[in-house]
């Protein structure tokens, strides 16, 4: 009996952001899967599978190999799992594994690159937006950089190598900047600057990068 499978969007880190679907989908599910830090999110979790990014594939398959077996499965996706989450890598070890794609439910979830939007006060359907999130291929953002529009971008390096980066490629380094860091948490930041300062600040690894036109 083939089991079924959620793909779960968790939001951008608090549990604020949480939307009910989430919620009760990971309460009725037999296994949960995820990194450690998205399943303490929910208050009620049957059985944990954490992992971290060492096992990440190894993990994300044994979830698959459960529902696989019949049982249901929630994997958790950091923001919204068709966005720089495991949408794609669920797809493929579920075909790999022969479960069927009818089996797979994806519960979408809030971006931080939304939440960045909404703190910025900017109309994201009229921006360029961008996932740098695990590619090398910056140089992507370069043909958009200037065409009039705000660019949302969730950087694939340190914010202040990408502020470099894109100095290096002729960007004005006084173009106003906006890194939006730990977006949900009670520690968030939002810092408005140059690029040039920005490529000579220290920040997290959980930011938005938003630059003006």
């Amino acid at each position: 009996m083939t089991g079924k499978i959620y793909i779960v969007g968790i939001g951008p880190g608090s549990s604020e952001y949480l939307t009910k679907k989430a919620v009760d989908t990971v309460k009725m599910s037999d296994y949960t899967v995820g990194s450690t830090r998205a399943i303490e999110l929910f208050d009620d979790v049957q059985n944990k599978i954490a992992f971290n990014v060492k096992d990440l594939l190894d993990k994300l398959e044994e979830g698959v190999k459960l529902a696989v077996d019949g049982n249901t499965v929630s994997i958790l996706s950091t923001g919204d799992p068709g966005f720089s989450g495991v949408l794609n890598t669920v797809l493929r070890l579920s075909g790999e594994n022969d479960f069927p794609k009818e089996s797979i439910e994806v519960v979408p979830g809030i971006s931080s690159l939304q939440l960045a939007a909404a703190r910025c006060h900017i109309q994201w359907d009229n921006a360029n937006v961008m996932t740098f999130h695990g590619r090398e291929n910056i140089e992507d953002i370069l043909p958009v950089i200037n065409n009039g529009k705000t660019t949302i971008a969730l950087p694939s390096r340190k914010v202040k190598d990408m502020a470099q980066f894109l100095i290096d490629n002729g960007v004005e380094d006084d173009r106003e900047v906006t890194v939006c860091e730990r977006l949900s948490y009670p520690d968030e930041k939002i810092v408005t600057s140059t690029l040039k300062e920005i490529a000579n600040s220290e920040f997290t690894y959980m930011c938005i990068i938003v630059i003006n036109p």
